[in-house]
């Protein structure tokens, strides 16, 4: 559906202007008014879709963010996020994580995490080509191309379980980006070392977020940083956590002035959609992320990497 909606797309914007001007000549000069009127409907209608539908899904914004966090010890923590890579659908593909990488090194972080859904579509691998399976290997290989300091750390989404999980897994750990489900891995650094921990997947066919075995392993007042694909896992991450990271939503993929986001893929996407929120104590980062899923559209909600300088803050 989704490439059938681009190919439309496509012809639209070519075959767009041609149309327009038929019906500019074919409305002829006795009906000024709804000649003017009409071309300035269209004016309208192709705009937004050109750039719904071919501009803004292309562009990437690098979304600098600042958190100062009660429970976070220690001396400032640059942290950039990239998620929902969607390889496979509309507009991304491996050429363009590669791109994506390379902007992400370039910012200088301390550590990246990629918050998941990597593969696009929502067909398992059974069910794919062979051209297919290998652009999303390329895509998950890629990813190695962001570097820094303290290495890369993700966990899986939904879309990825959906396709192969265990494959996906594989071929994050292969690019030397270990994944954490229901796992925390300690950091070590002179200023004081710090923990990254991920829940799992909510389509993990392993099992679903915890974020108490998440943190089992981590001594209390040690500060932490937890990672999950769905929002909807905020609820059950303790006060002692410094950030939650999430990603899933892709800002709604639409928002529209006045309406806002008609469409959230979960109840925690439609709560807690896009960027920051404190909610009791505790502080949730919602990335937008890079792909598209069903729809190849975005508007007023860009392709995005983050980087979230997380600091010391009273508590």
């Amino acid at each position: 559906m989704a490439w059938t909606l681009m190919y439309l797309a496509w012809a639209g914007g070519l075959l767009g202007p041609i149309a327009a001007w038929w019906a500019w000549m074919r409305l002829g000069r006795k009906r000024p008014r709804l000649r003017i009127g009409g071309l300035a409907l269209f004016a309208l209608l192709y705009g937004l879709g050109v750039w719904a539908f071919l501009i803004e899904p292309e562009i990437l914004v690098v979304r600098r963010v600042t958190i100062e966090s009660p429970a976070w010890r220690g001396p400032p923590l640059r942290i950039g996020v990239l998620a929902d890579t969607h390889v496979g659908a509309p507009h991304v593909d491996d050429r363009r994580v590669v791109r994506v990488a390379a902007r992400m090194t370039r910012e200088d972080p301390d550590v990246i995490v990629l918050v998941g859904d990597y593969v696009g579509g929502h067909l398992a691998a059974g069910a794919r080509s062979a051209d297919d399976k290998a652009e999303i290997a390329r895509g998950v290989a890629a990813l190695s191309g962001a570097q820094a300091r303290f290495g890369r750390f993700a966990v899986l989404g939904n879309h990825d379980w959906w396709y192969d999980g265990r494959e996906i897994e594989a071929q994050l750990w292969k690019a030397k980006t270990p994944v954490l489900e229901n796992y925390a891995q300690r950091i070590d650094r002179p200023e004081g070392a710090f923990w990254i921990a991920g829940l799992a997947d909510f389509a993990s066919l392993r099992a679903q977020p915890s974020a108490h075995d998440a943190l089992a392993a981590v001594p209390a007042g040690e500060p932490v940083i937890v990672l999950t694909h769905w929002p909807d896992a905020f609820p059950q991450v303790p006060r002692s956590v410094a950030l939650t990271i999430a990603a899933h939503s892709h800002c709604g993929q639409v928002n529209l002035p006045f309406i806002g986001r008609p469409i959230t893929p979960s109840p925690g996407a439609a709560r807690w959609p896009c960027g920051r929120y404190d909610v009791d104590g505790k502080i949730l980062y919602v990335t937008g992320g890079l792909g598209v899923s069903i729809l190849p559209v975005r508007f007023r909600a860009p392709p995005e990497i983050v980087i979230v300088t997380l600091s010391r803050g009273r508590g």
